[in-house]
């Protein structure tokens, strides 16, 4: 029985529809508007569930529900208050629907759609806000979430109602609905291009300056991946502020009623400075070995496992660190392991007995647990003169998001974090606020894309000198005030945008400009951007820059709540609470609430509850009982098989569905919630393909940068040893010889990989400065001659 969704009695599939996505981006932000058409085909009123991811800094800014040729639009409350409202609204007949953030997690939501009529349509309205991240190649990356993964709770942690949800997926071709998506792009500089992972309409320019465009998804797009944009601007790192006015229905004075400004900062610093790299720190680098780990790169299609992935990635940091730094790697999954009792001195020796455990490393720790090796981490002592660089490499499913985040910004002033999230369904909300409280940069790895480039982008960055002394000033004419919703900038990157957000209250008779400065001090030289702005900006322009203004000051108050929790009356609760309700942003402490008062006939028969599995912008939500009917996970390349029970949740009936469905089983609560992710999946280890030449170039090269002449190295090359041998130019020292024709083979045959081996590349050529090997352009030249290559000497850097 292939069946998924919403399963009546009789089987009859899901009630969704179909989606209808609008995307519009103002320059570095964007405003998403879903909306989602349901269908009751059951013979009772049905009360269907919903758990869904949207990006992890997203401010979900509106939602209404249309039933018929009624329009009901939803009003933010205290959480409590809007549960109490739709559970009294249901019991009375009422239609109603309720939209929750998680308090674990800001990435997942819950949508209630409660005493849907029989035989009877709705459609929800859904639209948020966010900021778009800068890719490292200058483009906006915008992300539609066709998964979102089962977090992993930790045993023995606890959880507030309704967080013990989890999720599970389905697959996107079994799924009866449809998917319409659309983008309308405009910025004060030309739209270059725009790219996806899935099939585009030709990109339309809508102005001769082709400062807006439109584009759309291709027809018959099953949504079995992430629908990924990537949007290209010429003059990419122009710094900018756009100022937003009021809500004219808001009072002066108030966040929604004043301007609000947004900062932009994407700096392009010298390449003088760029191509130095640091000869010291501490790096640590902390891998997942959950069981989903396990799982195949590019969505299923690709011949790596994620872990083995990552096996290469380690071996390519190993081998790119500076001699005189430190190192260690742990990694972790229910339990945590460390190669070293403590970060060791990088050495031919140390790299070497890395190395050896690194191969050895499988998806086969259980769960995704990374609270525990990171505590044990920052309780090691910081060495002196080596800055701490940490690097998490997860693929994001965990449960206690926020306090993990809360972790890594408490411990921000003696490290730097740098975070990846590998596959389809990574936590945006984890990964990303990784990287932001550790003063980083955060990179996703899905679909085609390989992970080497985006790591090794990563530790350039954090071997390249740090933006110090940074300082925004406001230049405003009396009578005008200004109040920042922005925490500081504590790290700028070669890369990384910045974008700060700041309340302007009052009004000036005498100017009708403002202007903001910038500066910051890069390898000692300083640095000053001045941004005019004007002060009486155009009316009705969305609210977007206001709404994740006030997203961001609701984040920054909530990690205050975290930080001082048990210490304070309720007081910065309060606060958000207040916000939230005042600027129709989400929170963890609100809920969007909207009841149909309008039907006066109350709606006849008990609700019957359904979860709804999903793909794409909705994924479902089946809950797992502990104490009767475990749930049994086999996985082949397109089987998921498990049990399912039927509970009850808030007093209400859940009747779970998935693929296939064994009869239901009865459980008369709530127990404490099993993941279905990592420990219970028995995946098969699949035959590895043969390693990459370029991988197997590198694995041979020493700590110090040189190679060795071996047979190993001859044979990677295409040639016998016999025949290095006899080229090798007289009075040349065999590992001079063989570190140049090394690099010569990367520079004629993996220019296309430059970005994975240049900075192992730039190690082997100070290794030969430090040789004063004669007769380097000679080496060069017969190196040219042996492999059949043209690759000058100034190429090579010699």
């Amino acid at each position: 029985m292939n069946c998924c969704g919403l399963l009546t009695a009789q089987k009859e599939p899901v009630p969704l529809k179909s989606i209808e996505v609008e995307l519009e981006v103002r320059d570095h932000v964007a405003t998403v508007v879903s909306t989602l058409t349901y269908e009751n085909k059951e013979d009772k009123p049905v009360e269907a569930v919903f758990v869904f991811p949207l990006p992890g800094d997203a401010a979900v800014c509106h939602f209404s529900a249309k039933i018929g040729q009624t329009q009901i639009v939803a009003e933010v409350k205290e959480k409590q208050q809007a549960r109490e409202e739709y559970d009294d609204a249901l019991s009375s007949g009422q239609q109603a629907f309720l939209l929750e953030e998680s308090e674990q997690s800001p990435d997942i939501f819950t949508l209630s759609v409660g005493s849907l009529p029989p035989r009877e349509s709705a459609s929800i309205r859904l639209e948020y806000v966010t900021e778009l991240a800068v890719q490292a190649d200058d483009g906006l990356r915008f992300c539609l979430p066709a998964v979102l993964n089962p977090r992993y709770q930790p045993q023995g942690s606890g959880g507030s109602e309704g967080a013990s949800v989890q999720v599970t997926s389905v697959p996107a071709s079994l799924v009866p609905y449809s998917l319409s998506f659309s983008a309308r792009v405009s910025s004060p500089r030309p739209v270059s291009k725009v790219e996806s992972n899935c099939s585009l309409d030709p990109l339309q320019h809508l102005n001769t300056e082709q400062t807006q465009a439109t584009v759309k998804l291709a027809a018959g797009h099953k949504f079995d991946r992430d629908v990924e944009l990537l949007i290209y601007y010429k003059d990419a790192h122009q710094p900018t502020a756009v100022v937003e006015a009021g809500q004219t229905t808001a009072k002066t004075g108030t966040l929604m009623g004043d301007p609000v400004v947004m900062l932009s900062l994407y700096p392009e610093f010298p390449q003088s400075v760029m191509s130095s790299v640091a000869s010291c720190g501490e790096f640590v680098l902390l891998m997942d070995r959950s069981g989903s780990m396990g799982s195949r790169m590019n969505n299923g299609r690709g011949q790596q496992t994620r872990i083995s992935s990552a096996r290469d990635t380690l071996l390519l940091l190993l081998k790119s660190l500076p001699m005189g730094c430190y190192f260690n790697i742990y990694s972790f999954g229910s339990s945590f392991e460390h190669i070293f009792p403590k970060s060791v001195e990088y050495s031919q020796s140390s790299m070497e007995e890395a190395l050896k455990k690194v191969e050895l490393m499988e998806a086969n720790l259980g769960g995704t647990e990374i609270l525990k090796p990171l505590k044990h981490i920052y309780s090691q002592p910081c060495i002196p003169s080596q800055p701490r660089q940490l690097f998490v490499f997860t693929d994001g499913e965990v449960f206690n998001t926020k306090e993990v985040i809360n972790l890594v910004k408490t411990n921000s002033g003696s490290h730097r974090c740098f975070s990846f999230g590998i596959g389809e369904g990574a936590s945006s909300a984890l990964i990303n606020g990784l990287a932001k409280e550790g003063g980083g940069h955060a990179q996703f790895i899905t679909e085609t894309d390989r992970m080497q480039p985006k790591v090794m982008q990563s530790l350039r960055f954090a071997l390249q000198p740090a933006v110090v002394d940074i300082t925004v000033t406001w230049d405003l004419p009396k009578g005008v005030s200004v109040t920042a919703l922005s925490p500081p900038i504590t790290a700028v990157f070669q890369g990384q945008r910045s974008l700060v957000y700041a309340q302007l209250t009052g009004k000036s008779s005498e100017a009708a400009q403002g202007c903001v400065t910038v500066k910051y001090s890069l390898a000692g030289h300083p640095s000053e951007n001045q941004l005019p702005f004007n002060l009486k900006p155009a009316e009705d322009t969305g609210l977007t820059v206001h709404r994740l203004g006030a997203r961001t000051l609701i984040r920054s108050l909530e990690m205050e709540e975290r930080e001082h929790s048990g210490q304070q009356d309720g007081g910065v609760k309060k606060k958000v609470v207040e916000l939230s309700v005042q600027s129709g942003v989400s929170s963890p402490f609100t809920a969007f609430i909207a009841v149909n008062k309008s039907n006066g006939k109350p709606i006849q028969g008990p609700v019957v509850r359904r979860d709804i599995p999903l793909s794409g912008m909705m994924m479902g939500a089946p809950l797992v009982c502990n104490s009767v009917g475990r749930m049994n996970w086999s996985v082949a390349p397109d089987t998921v098989s498990f049990q399912a029970c039927s509970m009850t949740h808030r007093g209400r009936m859940l009747i779970l569905g998935g693929r296939p469905l064994s009869a239901p089983l009865v459980c008369d609560s709530l127990p404490s919630i099993k993941t279905l992710d990592d420990e219970d999946i028995e995946r098969p280890i699949p035959k590895q393909p043969c390693r990459d030449p370029l991988l197997q170039v590198v694995s041979l090269q020493n700590a110090s940068g040189s190679w060795l002449l071996n047979p190993a190295l001859a044979d990677v090359l295409g040639k016998t040893s016999e025949e290095v041998d006899k080229s090798k130019p007289a009075l040349v020292n065999q590992e001079v010889w063989a570190t140049i024709l090394a690099l010569i083979w990367l520079h004629a045959f993996k220019m296309d990989a430059k970005e994975e081996w240049e900075l192992l590349a730039m190690k082997a050529v100070s290794w030969l400065r430090a040789q004063n090997a004669p007769s380097v352009a000679e080496c060069v030249k017969a190196g040219n001659a042996l492999l059949g290559c043209k690759v000058q000497e100034d190429v090579l850097g010699l």
